[in-house]
């Protein structure tokens, strides 16, 4: 019933023990479909190889800005090849990380701009990484195509009252304001809230969870990262996505359910799974 849309099975902290156990845990649990997010070239050959291992496990490939600085044309080549592998769904999780700065700005943009562009080859969903760079990342990723018309010619409207256009394009851990992710909303993007809407301290992401229309919502765990109330101190997995659905429920006035199944139908359209899959 839950679809988590962010998740690192690929952690590089796990052991092969760990990720048997984790794998077991979510097989038991509410989890009907769970995203592998790469962020590096071997991570996403990980989620590729987790996501053809497992019926409910997909994978988004790609290099994160903190990773940009490492990163080849080589091993870009390399990714170009994987994201078009069974099991591969989207380009990710790619971006800018003005915050912790782990590798220089030039090298993030760089290949921030060259992933965008990967994905308007393949005709593949983005998934975005946006920290300190909110302004700079809406303003790369239109000029560079991921909100034209031509891209939204490529997928099948969605039911939403902001905009029926949809460009693919996912804001992961959404951390801006409720206006900015209104703008993206209306320009076909697709908003995703993790474990922080749940602490106490999170006014700005409650007001986002309020007003962003529940057909552009996601969930996710972005696990073993931000661990949702009531459970911060531990390490996060996927089955704790429905804390998220729960604090969601709660700030909207609808039901558990109804957030979760909704969230799920999301999910499925965005990456573009089949129930059958």
């Amino acid at each position: 019933m839950l679809f988590d849309s962010h998740t690192h099975l690929n952690y590089e902290g796990y052991t092969d023990k760990d990720r048997e156990e984790l794998f077991s845990i979510i097989e038991k649990s509410d989890i009907s479909y769970a995203m592998d997010a790469g962020y590096d070239l071997e991570s996403s050959y990980m989620a590729v190889k987790h996501a053809q291992r497992f019926k409910w496990c997909y994978a988004i490939v790609g290099c994160h800005p903190h990773e940009a600085g490492n990163f080849t044309e080589e091993e870009f080549v390399l990714l170009k090849a994987l994201a078009q592998k069974e099991g591969a769904k989207a380009i990710g999780e790619i971006g800018l990380d003005f915050y912790r700065n782990l590798s220089d700005k030039e090298d993030q943009r760089f290949w921030f701009r060259r992933q965008i562009r990967l994905a308007n080859e393949l005709k593949m969903p983005i998934v975005i990484h946006s920290r300190d760079a909110h302004q700079e990342v809406m303003d790369i990723l239109k000029e560079e195509g991921a909100f034209s018309k031509e891209r939204k010619s490529w997928f099948p409207k969605k039911n939403s009252p902001l905009s029926e256009e949809d460009a693919r394009v996912l804001l992961h851990c959404y951390s801006g304001s409720r206006e900015q992710a209104i703008q993206y909303i209306k320009l076909g993007a697709t908003v995703s809230l993790a474990g922080p809407v749940t602490y106490k301290n999170a006014r700005i992401l409650r007001e986002v969870a309020e007003g962003v229309p529940l057909t552009d919502l996601l969930i996710e765990t972005d696990a073993p990262y931000l661990t949702p109330e009531p459970l911060r101190g531990q390490q996060n997995i996927s089955p704790n996505v429905r804390y998220v659905a729960q604090k969601v429920a709660e700030i909207k006035g609808l039901s558990y359910e109804e957030v979760a199944l909704e969230t799920k139908r999301n999910g499925m359209r965005f990456f573009n799974i089949k129930e059958q899959e």
